[in-house]
């Protein structure tokens, strides 16, 4: 992991506090997350308090600061998937995977994050698991869901 931020970090010659997003945002591409060693390195690299990467990091949504599963599920609580349903869909969802948003389950298959809209409000409610679209999701559905791609790891 170490050597993957020191080649992000080459990238950035010179790099001051302006750098400091661009430079997050290359690290959790490569890694999937930023962890507390990559946020440290980050510090070390533009003299910067790993408190103060840590307060800019955390400000955003965008980062996440646990490694994702196997499987990353999108759950859209956008205003159509909202009306149709995504609350319970995401409650159910975290029943299953005995998980909240921002969790990876124990076994390191699924994490979990909710987005405000995913952009396919035709299919409402609708999750993605790594980019593949599950259209109409009801409780119902759920396991199955989940079963397909828990089989793939047997």
């Amino acid at each position: 992991m170490k050597s993957k931020v020191e080649e992000i970090l080459q990238q950035y010659p010179n790099a001051g506090r302006d750098s400091l997003i661009p430079i997050l945002q290359s690290v959790q591409e490569s890694l999937g997350f930023l962890s507390e060693e990559s946020v440290v390195q980050v510090s070390k690299f533009l003299k910067m308090p790993a408190s103060k990467i840590f307060g800019v990091a955390t400000f955003y949504n965008q980062f996440r600061f646990t490694q994702p599963g196997k499987y990353h599920v999108m759950v859209c609580r956008g205003t159509a998937c909202h009306v149709l349903g995504s609350a319970t869909v995401l409650e159910e969802i975290e029943k299953y995977l005995k998980v909240k948003p921002g969790m990876t389950t124990k076994d390191k298959i699924f994490s979990l994050e909710v987005v405000a809209c995913i952009g396919a409000c035709g299919l409402a409610p609708v999750i993605s698991i790594n980019g593949e679209f599950h259209a109409k999701v009801t409780t119902e559905s759920i396991q199955s869901i989940f079963e397909t791609y828990r089989n793939r790891e047997v």
